[in-house]
């Protein structure tokens, strides 16, 4: 163990996740949006947050691309990065999770283990894994970012979908096909699953 870490103690806090939760009037939990880049993650947050705000429910985004900018501004693509990447951004999920609010992540967060850490570090039912399934070839076509084109062109190594693997969630809570459903059932979708599990 390091000098550091041998005298960093935990503090737990007065007011607990309990108390913040019943201030808010609905549970905390992560949903973690999970697919190619392209397929739609950040566009399905964004909706989910704007409709829970109308509700009246505590919720926050964490974009993949913002965190990137500045929390995570250090790390690249490599898979030990990817890896860096997804766990510290569960780790900044569980203070929200903590704080009384529901957090939507929009990473692409392709390998089943990180997600699995992610999950991990939160209780049971406090994790809601959502797969945005859409074929590469869709996700291709939209490129919304370019991204896709520089890939075949060499300019971004280790891109997932065409040069780095992507491994598709076994058993997520929820699977949207984000190129057959709109974003207005889906939200229903996702809406109606938090309301089944009364975490709103």
């Amino acid at each position: 163990m390091s000098h550091k870490a041998a005298n960093i103690h935990w503090h737990d806090s007065v007011v607990t996740k309990h108390d913040r939760q019943q201030l808010r009037g609905h549970k905390s939990c992560i949903i973690w949006f999970t697919g190619l880049s392209g397929s739609g993650k950040s566009t399905l947050a964004n909706a989910v947050d704007r409709s829970l705000h109308q509700s009246s429910v505590q919720s926050y985004v964490l974009d993949g691309d913002n965190i990137r900018h500045g929390l995570n501004r250090d790390l690249g693509f490599k898979p030990e990065d990817r890896q860096e990447n997804i766990r510290r951004i569960g780790e900044v999920s569980k203070l929200f999770v903590d704080g009384g609010s529901i957090v939507l992540t929009a990473f692409v967060s392709p390998y089943r283990e990180d997600r699995q850490l992610a999950r991990e570090m939160v209780e049971q039912g406090e994790f809601i894994e959502i797969y945005v399934k859409c074929p590469v070839e869709e996700c291709e076509n939209r490129d919304p970012k370019g991204l896709y084109k520089k890939a075949r062109n060499g300019e971004i190594p280790e891109f997932t979908g065409i040069s780095a693997p992507y491994e598709e969630p076994v058993s997520p809570e929820l699977t949207i096909s984000s190129d057959l459903a709109s974003v207005e059932d889906s939200v229903e979708t996702i809406i109606t699953y938090l309301k089944e599990q009364q975490i709103i």
